[in-house]
């Protein structure tokens, strides 16, 4: 099975906050898969199903974020399941601006309370994790403390740029699926990094 674990706040006052950008890609992951029957499951909501032959289950942790960590006991507990091959972890990113994205197999959290969880939880940074950009292009525009700036709504501009990149993300995921994410990374991360260099040019 593979599992793919969006990061976000449950609570309505949260929807529509940069820290809950994870859940709105799985949100269209299960739209363009036609997946349908979210229900509730021990500290998630999850929905599950099949993509291109691969039994797949989309996850949102109901826990708030800096305890995300804990909702994967059980799947470490399957057999066979790898999450070096098998997880993969989105979330919003302050650190990229808005309209960015970027896909890796391992790495540090970086700041982010949700990534620290999962990595407390695997005790490893080995696994893939999609950082959507919620930054501003100038980070020195960005006011205040950096958790009121997650937790605060997308303006409809910055909700407009990241929504634009969901057909390519829904790609990404399907490479992940089908060839792991060293695969979607050298085939996305260079897509993105190629067209930024056009729009200078």
């Amino acid at each position: 099975m593979k599992v793919i674990l969006g990061l976000g706040n449950p609570g309505r006052e949260y929807e529509q906050t940069r820290h809950n950008v994870g859940w709105w890609v799985l949100d269209r992951l299960a739209d363009v898969w036609r997946l349908d029957g979210w229900r509730r499951d021990g500290e998630t909501i999850t929905l599950a199903g099949t993509v291109a032959g691969h039994p797949v289950r989309l996850v949102k942790p109901q826990t708030y974020m800096n305890l995300s960590g804990g909702v994967l006991k059980p799947y470490l507990r399957r057999e066979g399941f790898s999450y070096m091959k098998d997880l993969l972890v989105i979330s919003d990113e302050v650190a990229l601006p808005v309209g960015t994205f970027r896909v890796r197999p391992g790495g540090s959290a970086g700041g982010h309370n949700g990534l620290k969880s999962i990595e407390g939880a695997l005790g490893s940074q080995e696994y893939a994790r999609l950082r959507i950009g919620v930054g501003p292009e100038d980070p020195s525009h960005r006011h205040g403390d950096l958790s009121d700036y997650v937790l605060s709504d997308f303006g409809k501009r910055d909700e407009k740029l990241v929504r634009e990149t969901f057909d390519t993300l829904t790609q990404l995921v399907e490479t992940w699926l089908a060839e792991g994410p060293q695969a979607a990374m050298n085939k996305f991360n260079r897509r993105k990094e190629e067209g930024g260099r056009r729009k200078e040019e």
